[in-house]
C-alpha cells in the first residue's frame, strides 16, 4: 500500500466553542494517541479538512497507514484512523482520531473486495450480486493489500463463492467467518410472468364481478313487490 503523507498542528486549548470556530476555518480537532500510556498518550491536534480529503482518497481510503508529521517536526508517526466522527446533516468530518502503530507488528484494519470475470450464470441469464464488500483482515502494516481479488467466472446459476472458498495471501489472516461470509452469488432471473398476474385470471376475476353484481340487480328485480293500489282506488 502507498505511503500517505499528512502534517497536523498540536492545539493547547479545547472546548466545544473553540471546535466550532476550527471547522468555520476550514480545520478539524483531533487526537493522536501513541503507545505511551494515559495522557501522555493522548495528543490534542488540529488537521486541515481539505489536507485529510488528500490524503484519505488513494487507493487505501480510510484504512491507509498514514505518515503524520506534528508541527512539521523531523519525526514521523505511522498511524491509521481510528474513529471519523461526522455531521449527519452536512455529512463532513468534525472530529478525527489517530492510532499509532508499529511496523512490525500485525494490526487489524478493513480491506475492499474486487471481483472479476463474468459468471457462467450471467452468460445464461443469471443475476450476479456481491453481498460483501469489505473483509477484516490482520496484517503488518507495511503489507496490506490495496483490495482482495476474487474471481467468479466459475459461478452458475443458484451457486455462491464463500470466503472459504478464496486463496490466501501471504501474511494476511482473514478475521470474518470463513463458511458464512459470502462474497459473491448468482441468481435465476425473475420471470416477467412472475412478476405480472396472468390475463386469463384477471379475466375471470372480473366476469365473475360482473356476473355477481348482475345477479344481485336481477334478484333485486325479481323480488320486487308490486306497490299497493291507493286507498281511494278501492
Amino acid at each position: 500500500m502507498a505511503d500517505v503523507k499528512l502534517q497536523v498542528r498540536s492545539r493547547e486549548e479545547r472546548g466545544g466553542k473553540l471546535a466550532r470556530a476550527m471547522r468555520a476555518a476550514g480545520d478539524i480537532p483531533g487526537v493522536l494517541y501513541t503507545s505511551k500510556s494515559g495522557s501522555e498518550g493522548a495528543h490534542a491536534i488540529t488537521v486541515g479538512a481539505r489536507d485529510l480529503r488528500t490524503a484519505v482518497s488513494g487507493s487505501g481510503g480510510t484504512h491507509a497507514i498514514i505518515d503524520l508529521t506534528i508541527d512539521g517536526a523531523g519525526k514521523t508517526h505511522p498511524v491509521v484512523i481510528k474513529d471519523m466522527q461526522l455531521d449527519p446533516v452536512r455529512d463532513r468530518v468534525i472530529h478525527i482520531d489517530f492510532h499509532e502503530v508499529r511496523l512490525d507488528q500485525p494490526i487489524n484494519t478493513v480491506v475492499r473486495v474486487h471481483i472479476e470475470g463474468i459468471p457462467h450464470g450471467v452468460e445464461m441469464g443469471g443475476v450476479l450480486s456481491q453481498p460483501t464488500h469489505e473483509l477484516n483482515i490482520s496484517v503488518l502494516p507495511t503489507a496490506i493489500p490495496e483490495q482482495i481479488v476474487v474471481d467468479v467466472s466459475e459461478l452458475e446459476i443458484g451457486s455462491s463463492l464463500r470466503l472459504v472458498e478464496v486463496d490466501g495471501l501471504e501474511g494476511v489472516t482473514f478475521l470474518d467467518d470463513p463458511e458464512s461470509t459470502v462474497l459473491a452469488t448468482v441468481t435465476a432471473p425473475i420471470a416477467e410472468e412472475e412478476l405480472e398476474p396472468e390475463e386469463g385470471e384477471e379475466g375471470v376475476e372480473g366476469e365473475e364481478g360482473v356476473e355477481g353484481e348482475e345477479a344481485v340487480e336481477g334478484e333485486a328485480a325479481d323480488g320486487e313487490t308490486p306497490a299497493e293500489a291507493p286507498a281511494g282506488d278501492e
